[in-house]
Order: structure tokens, then C-alpha cells, then sequence
């Protein structure tokens, strides 16, 4: 199976953060298996990643499987409770989650599949220093199943995009995209793979990117 994709990595060099960083300590918030996280995590591997520190993979599912990637990659990775709810935090432990980065002295965070919608005090506390990776070509289909919205579409391309987040859901600035084109041979399935090997080169790349600004 083929990836035909075209980059739209944009120039980034006026990110809203102009803090200048010997090496950018960054941590990886995830919900599931971690796939997103485990490209970034081979890229560093690799050298690909700039100027990074990858302080550690913070998890709000204590079952999930990327949390079995701290110790392949000699990460440390942590599970955190994130409170009664499904798709959002609790105060009380956002501000718990607020207060580990922040003790960590985090100078990005990183969303790989993360499943919950970020709030005040993560907001505040790393204003313009949250990124996303979403499965569709922003600002068309945000929200949930961003591929799913793009294959019911039945438009002749789909692909990812890095953002900036915010308050508004999938609504910050881009930081890059790739296109994925639809092929007629493509059903659902092959089509979801192609934006996923996407999403593994852009978020790496965004992330080393970003290290050296």
C-alpha cells in the first residue's frame, strides 16, 4: 500500500511562544495504544527530532498499551488520574495535571490520542504550548472520527493537521498538514492507514521543528 501525500508544512517561525530553549522538554499526554507517541518517540530514537527531551508519557488510562512504551524507550511513564469523567477532567485533577507538568518544567505538551477535552488550568498553565495532531484537513470535519467525517463526505482527499490548542475544539492555529489522496481502490479501512502513516511523519516532524525555533 502506497502513501500519496503532498506536505503543507507551513513557516512556523511565528509561533506565539518566542521562548528560546537550549533543549525543549516536552511530554506525551495519551489515552490508548499511543501510536502518534511512539513515532515521536522513534524519531528521537533516531536523531530526527532537534533539539528534545522527552520528559515522559503521561496516561489517563491505567490500561493502556502506550504506557508499556516507557520502558522500550527508556521514557518514564506515568498514569495520572483524571477524575469520574469520560471525556473531560475534573477540576481538581486538571489542576493535578496542571501541577505535575508544571513540575516537570515542561516546555511543550504534546496531545498523541488523547481523549479528553484540555481546559482551564491546562490552558493556562501552557498557554501556546499544546499541540494536537487531528485526522482530517482543518478547518473541515473537527471534532470526533475526523476520517470517518472525511470518507462519508466522499470527498477525493483526506490527511492530518498539527495545531495550536485551545478553547476551541480543533480550532487553533495550523501548524502544518499533510494531504492524503482517496483512491478508487481505497475502502475505509486502507484509507484510515494512509492518514495514520501520515500522522507519523508530520507529528514528528512539527515537534522537531518547533525545537529549534
Amino acid at each position: 500500500m502506497s502513501l500519496k501525500c503532498d506536505f503543507l508544512i507551513k513557516n512556523i517561525c511565528g509561533t506565539p511562544s518566542a521562548v528560546q530553549f537550549t533543549y525543549m522538554r516536552v511530554a506525551l499526554l495519551g489515552s490508548g495504544r499511543g501510536s502518534n507517541a511512539e513515532a515521536i518517540l522513534r524519531a528521537k530514537q533516531n536523531g530526527q527530532l532537534g533539539r528534545v527531551d522527552i520528559v515522559g508519557i503521561f496516561c489517563d488510562n491505567p490500561l493502556a498499551p502506550m504506557l508499556k512504551m516507557g520502558p522500550r524507550f527508556g521514557v518514564p511513564a506515568f498514569y495520572l488520574d483524571p477524575g469520574p469523567f469520560k471525556t473531560k477532567f475534573s477540576p481538581e485533577q486538571e489542576n493535578f495535571w496542571a501541577n505535575t507538568l508544571l513540575s516537570q518544567q515542561v516546555d511543550l505538551v504534546v496531545l498523541a490520542g488523547f481523549m479528553r477535552v484540555i481546559k482551564a488550568p491546562l490552558l493556562q498553565a501552557f498557554e501556546n504550548k499544546i499541540i494536537n495532531i487531528h485526522p482530517s484537513l482543518l478547518p473541515v470535519f473537527p471534532g470526533l472520527d475526523g476520517i470517518g467525517q472525511t470518507w462519508r463526505a466522499g470527498v477525493n482527499e483526506g490527511g492530518c493537521t498539527v495545531h495550536w490548542v485551545t478553547s476551541d475544539v480543533d480550532g487553533g492555529r495550523h501548524l502544518g498538514q499533510i494531504r492524503v489522496s482517496r483512491e478508487n481502490s481505497d475502502t475505509l479501512e486502507t484509507f484510515t492507514s494512509k492518514i495514520h502513516a501520515a500522522e507519523h511523519i508530520l507529528l514528528p516532524k512539527i515537534v522537531a521543528e518547533l525545537s529549534l525555533l
